[in-house]
């Protein structure tokens, strides 16, 4: 193909696979930073977790660490944790 013979209807065409690839490429890399981000806060809820459960045995206050636990408590930080702790204590 020469791009002297390139019409508008190809030009126009070019452009839109561009703004479509774009467009694509930004979804993928958009979810992949957000599940990458949900992942990090929730190793870092489970560590939390892991410290509540450490200094809360000496008040008898413990909680579960499971893939929930860890996911609330990344997702709402120490909110979700003081969720957590409440509702495991509401529980017994």
């Amino acid at each position: 193909m020469n791009i002297n013979s390139l019409t508008l209807q190809d030009i126009l065409m070019i452009l839109i696979g561009l703004i479509l690839a774009v467009i694509l490429l930004r979804l993928i890399f958009g979810s992949i930073k957000k599940i990458a981000g949900l992942m990090i806060n929730s190793v870092l809820g489970a560590i939390l977790l892991m410290i509540v459960n450490y200094f809360g045995a000496y008040f008898g206050i413990s909680v579960g660490i499971n893939l929930l636990t860890a996911i609330i408590a990344g997702v709402f930080g120490i909110p979700g944790i003081l969720f957590l702790i409440v509702f495991q204590n509401f529980i017994r």
